[in-house]
């Protein structure tokens, strides 16, 4: 079960990848749209992780527990 959704979850970010290069090209209206929703969504993955390093969260930070 989980294989099928990353697969399509891959296909949605490479849609959406194609999508910005598209638009950025002149694409069609709905391209831009696409374009748009997928850098908003990258921004705030950006800025999601920038916030976890920011309060020490989320796995190995590389120090030592020995």
């Amino acid at each position: 079960m989980t294989v099928p959704v990353l697969l399509v979850v891959l296909a949605l970010a490479l849609g959406g990848c194609a999508c910005v290069v598209w638009a950025q090209r002149g694409g069609p209206r709905w391209a831009r749209a696409v374009a748009a929703v997928t850098l908003g969504a990258g921004e705030l993955l950006r800025r999601s992780a920038k916030r976890r390093r920011r309060l020490g969260g989320g796995g190995n930070n590389g120090g030592d527990d020995g």
